[in-house]
Order: structure tokens, then C-alpha cells, then sequence
């Protein structure tokens, strides 16, 4: 036995009985062919068991070595990404990249050794080039598959992958890229929305006409608790809907009941001890204030402050004292929060419909005093307030513009027509509608011309945790991306996703592919 080979069998304590048959020959056919056996030991990849006897791509071991499947989801599996080219050949290297544990399962058993391939493809790992005749444990090619051998050259000095063996759990492979983790929920969880939040998940059961919303502590998912319930009709408008929103690091979920005109949305905040209560219903939006909480009247275009357990008609109507302002807030998309209006101290900043032409300015109102003003005299479809500055999308041009809180020192920031926007760490980022459902991302630059952050179109871009989330379409080749700060890549994910949903911590996902929910730390 070779020093090589000598020296990887010691260092995961492998032992004799995990040999092919005594007397298979290891050199290589006249035409590249060699022989290959089926692991009769247990493998497990980043702690998923792999069933190869009824397996498409399964294990195999040849020279007493055990080889993997370099299929799309096996290698992204491992932290690896293998792109071929006629010129360059095949190019393997780690990568920022994860999925979800395929099967790849077989109706028809494998047998227990077959003939495979020596390739003679130009190979680079990571950069170094390899003659793949001369190495001692070749890459292989098996049903049109690359097969790479699990050596510790490769696994543990090229891609830093931990082993471990023992005789009742065979080898176990674990690489250090961020894994995906499948919530245990019931399988009917996906069918409406779900919210991780301060260690528990959050979830909806439909039993008849009523809803019941549970959570459950990440660690025991089985261990849940029902914490709020409600029955609705047939007629109701989208009446299983529950929505859940991170508001202001509070867990709240809405609802609806009743019809488009008759009906309204419930508002329901959940505390830390799981107990929900049902604190506002219509059509509204709310935040809080020194002065109490701001009620916007979405369909009305007033606002008032309200203190609990006070009516309506006794609160105190915010801009009142100015017949030219109404809120154009009812008007305004609410997916992004804070869009419409926007607390900083005593001043609400709000979109309002004003003057003779009604135009939609964007107005400071002084909470204390309800005196009013206009901050930026022209027609604004949204802004949002990013560490005390204005940034918004002025109608004439469609480009998102940036000022101080007075509204002076305005600045074009894009280059482009804006859809979407948002700024971490200071630097802005914005999409453009390319397509129906497809925008392309740009990080806006105001010396120079924007550059395109990503150059597949997206469908959705969420901030969390000063990272970029982008969702793509079922057919790309990634369901997910996650960018810092900068723009720059941190992980892509394989999976198709249909959702991003509310997490406080990590990132919590619905795939397309059977509506199950994924988390990836």
C-alpha cells in the first residue's frame, strides 16, 4: 500500500474491511475503463444519509477510495461549483454556494460493481491544473457524471472538508459552507405565510372555517402551541390569508374579513411570551409616536393619534389645522413599511395630496403643534427615511433622490428609472423593471455611472440584516443570492424559491418545489 494511501487510511481510521475484494485490479483498461464497486459502508454528506443502491448518481469506491458525484446538487452540496469548457476543460473550485440535500432516487437497484471512465478532460482545481492520467486516484466519469475522489489532498486540503469514520456509522463528509436546514413543520404550513422570529416559528393550520395560528421553538417544532384563532365565511375576501411583518423588532400578523368595501384588515401583535392580542382593525396603517400611536386612514386620507382604549372621535387629528393636506398615503404600495409615512421625534414626515393640483409632496407635520409644511414641492410616488436622510422617487423622471430632513441639499442618485431602493451601510441600491416580473439591480453611484450589481435580472430584493436578498426565477440556475454590503456575493442558493419570508435571524424560505420551508443560518 502507498504512503499516500497508507497515510489517508490512518488519518480516518478506516479499516480492512472497508477494502474492495482482495485481487480487483486498479490499473486501467486499454480503453480508459476501470472497475468500480458500490460502498458497502454507511456515507453521509454534511449529515444526509446517501442511499446508493437506488441512487441515479450513487458512491462509489474505487482504489479503496470513495468517490462522489459531482452533479449540480451534489457538489453545491459540498461548497463546490465545476464549470467545462472545450477550451479550458473542467474547472472545479470552492465556492459560496449551497442547496438543499437531492436524493436523485432510482426506481431500478444498482448493481454492486460496474466499469467506469479514466476521462482525459484538462482538470483544474482550484486553480492548479492536474494530468488526470497520472494522478493515483483519477477523477472518473460514471453515466455521463464526473466523479472526484474523496482523498485528503483534495477533501481536506483543497476544500477543507472535516471526515469522520467509525465502524457503526461508516464516513461521514461535512464541508463548512452554510447548509440549508428544512423546517419540521406540518407539510400544510407552506400553504400560508410562516415568520421565524426570537427562536420560534410561526405558523398557520386551516381545520373547517377557522384559522389557527401556532409557535413553536426552532429546536422542537413538534412542540407547538396555539396562540390565536379566528373563523371566517366562505364570502370573506382572501379570508385564510394571515400575514406575518417584522415591525420595529415586534412580531405582528394581519388578516382579513368581510368584503372588499365591508370588510377590513385585523392587526394582531404578538409579545415575546407568545401571547397574541388584537390591537387595530380597518383599513390602516399605524406607527408609534411620542405622542401616542399614528393612525393613517388609508381610504379616508387622515390621520390621528389614538391612546388605548380611546376612541376615535376623541383623538386628535394630525394636520388638521391645514385644509390644503391630506394624506395621499391611501395611495401609496405598503410592502415596503414606512413607505407612506415616517416618524423622527416630534415630526411625521408624509406624502400628502396638496395644493390646487393636488400634488403628492412630501410634508413635515409637527406632532405638537400640527403646523405643517412642505419639505419637497414636487410629486413623489414613495420615500423612506434611511439613517435620518430622504430618499425618494420623484414622478417627473422616475429617479430616486436623496436630501437632508428640510429637504434641502437634494440629489439625484440613479441613472436609472427606480421600482425598488434601499441603502445599507450607506451605499444605495435600486431596481429597474426590465421585464414583467424581471428588474435589473444597481448600486447607485453619484460620480459615475450606476453599476449593475448582478447581471441576472431578479424578481424581488429584500434588505435583512445588512445583506441583500435576491430572488430569482424557477428556471435560473439559482433560486436565492445573498450580497453584503457592497454588492458582493456571500452565498448563492440552488433551491427554487417562491417566498422570502419574515425571519429575524437567518434566512427563512419557501421553495417552489413542494411548498416546504427551508432555513439557512
Amino acid at each position: 500500500m502507498g504512503k499516500k494511501l497508507a497515510g489517508f487510511m490512518v488519518a480516518f481510521s478506516l479499516c480492512m474491511s472497508l477494502l474492495t475484494t482482495a485481487g480487483y485490479s486498479y490499473a486501467a483498461a486499454a480503453d480508459g475503463s476501470v472497475r468500480v464497486t458500490l460502498p458497502d459502508f454507511a456515507v453521509s454528506l454534511n449529515g444526509h444519509s446517501v442511499e446508493s443502491q437506488y441512487r441515479e448518481y450513487p458512491l462509489l469506491v474505487y482504489h479503496d477510495i470513495t468517490y462522489f458525484p459531482m452533479t449540480w446538487y451534489d457538489s453545491r452540496l459540498l461548497g463546490l461549483e465545476a464549470t467545462w469548457s472545450q477550451d479550458d476543460g473542467l474547472d472545479i473550485k470552492s465556492s459560496p454556494v449551497t442547496t438543499s440535500y437531492v436524493t436523485y432516487t432510482s426506481e431500478k437497484r444498482n448493481a454492486t460493481a460496474y466499469t467506469a471512465e479514466i476521462p482525459s478532460t484538462v482538470v483544474t482545481i482550484n486553480g492548479k491544473s492536474i494530468d488526470n492520467k497520472k494522478e493515483e486516484y483519477p477523477l472518473l466519469s460514471f453515466r455521463d457524471v464526473t466523479y472526484f475522489p474523496l482523498t485528503w489532498r483534495f477533501a481536506h486540503n483543497e476544500f477543507g472538508w472535516d471526515y469522520q469514520w467509525s465502524d457503526t456509522d461508516g464516513l461521514s463528509i461535512s464541508s463548512h459552507n452554510p447548509q440549508v436546514q428544512t423546517a419540521m413543520l406540518p407539510t400544510s404550513a407552506g400553504e400560508n405565510d410562516v415568520a421565524l422570529f426570537k427562536g420560534y416559528y410561526y405558523f398557520v393550520e386551516t381545520t373547517g372555517m377557522t384559522n389557527h395560528i401556532y409557535r413553536a421553538p426552532v429546536q422542537n417544532p413538534s412542540d407547538k402551541e396555539e396562540i390565536y384563532s379566528y373563523n371566517f365565511y366562505s364570502s370573506d375576501r382572501n379570508p385564510k390569508v394571515v400575514t406575518f411583518q417584522n415591525r420595529d423588532n415586534t412580531l405582528w400578523f394581519t388578516y382579513h374579513l368581510g368584503g372588499g368595501f365591508t370588510g377590513q384588515d385585523y392587526y394582531v401583535k404578538i409579545s415575546d411570551d407568545g401571547k397574541a392580542e388584537l390591537l387595530h382593525r380597518g383599513y390602516i396603517d399605524f406607527l408609534d409616536t411620542p405622542y401616542g400611536t399614528l393612525i393613517l386612514n388609508l381610504p379616508g386620507g387622515y390621520m390621528y393619534l389614538s391612546q388605548p382604549g380611546q376612541d376615535e372621535t376623541n383623538s386628535k387629528i394630525v394636520g388638521g389645522g391645514d385644509p390644503n393636506v391630506k394624506m395621499y398615503a391611501n395611495q401609496v404600495p405598503r410592502s415596503v413599511p414606512s413607505t407612506a409615512a415616517s416618524v423622527v421625534g416630534d415630526d411625521l414626515y408624509v406624502l400628502c395630496l396638496r395644493g390646487p393640483a393636488n400634488q403628492n409632496s412630501l410634508c413635515k407635520i409637527n406632532l405638537k403643534t400640527n403646523k405643517s409644511d412642505t419639505i419637497v414641492n414636487s410629486s413623489i410616488s414613495s420615500f423612506r427615511m434611511i439613517n435620518n436622510k430622504l430618499y425618494y422617487v420623484k414622478d417627473e423622471d422616475n429617479a430616486l433622490y436623496s436630501s437632508v430632513l428640510d429637504g434641502t441639499g437634494e440629489m439625484k442618485l440613479s441613472h436609472h428609472a427606480v421600482s425598488w431602493f434601499d441603502s445599507i451601510d450607506g451605499n444605495v441600491f435600486y431596481t429597474t423593471k426590465k421585464e414583467t416580473n424581471q428588474y435589473d439591480l444597481y448600486k447607485a453611484d453619484p460620480n459615475g455611472e450606476d453599476p449593475l450589481v448582478w447581471t441576472t435580472p431578479v424578481i424581488e430584493v429584500q434588505v435583512l440584516k445588512d445583506r441583500l436578498i435576491c430572488r430569482f426565477g424557477e428556471n435560473d440556475d439559482y433560486g436565492v443570492v445573498l450580497l453584503d454590503s457592497s454588492g458582493h456575493l456571500t452565498l448563492k442558493l440552488t433551491d427554487p424559491i417562491s417566498r422570502v419570508l419574515t425571519s429575524d435571524d437567518g434566512i427563512l424560505l419557501e421553495t417552489a418545489r413542494d411548498s416546504s420551508i427551508e432555513y439557512i443560518r
